[in-house]
């Protein structure tokens, strides 16, 4: 179902929404899961979740006291799913090649 590669913010976001978040927390969530390697500023992530909810990946399921909280859906679940997927096959290419079996690549008939 995706079209292509999820960027670095795209991936974090719906990865933090497995659990109902609002937008602070979002952010929050991301720089302890990736221990600082990764931070999402306010306006990279309200443009997101904007672009989410009309893509159906995420639903608002609250609105209280100005704190959209958010989830994933269905639809996301399937598009991180996916992500994870691609992702792990990179990582599979470059063992492959880091272990030396590029040499198998010369050695075809």
């Amino acid at each position: 179902m995706a079209k292509k590669a999820l960027t670095q913010p795209m991936y974090y976001i719906l990865l933090s929404l497995k659990e109902k978040r609002h937008g602070y927390e979002i952010m929050q969530f991301i720089e302890w899961l990736t221990e600082g390697r990764v931070k999402v500023g306010p306006g990279t992530l309200y443009s997101l979740l904007s672009r989410f909810e009309d893509d159906r990946y995420i639903d608002m399921v609250s609105d209280d006291d100005n704190k959209k909280t958010y989830i994933i859906t269905d639809i996301g679940k399937e598009i991180l799913d996916e992500e994870i997927e691609r992702l792990s096959q990179l990582l599979e290419d470059a063992r492959y090649v880091k272990g030396g079996n590029e040499d198998e690549f010369q050695n075809r008939k």
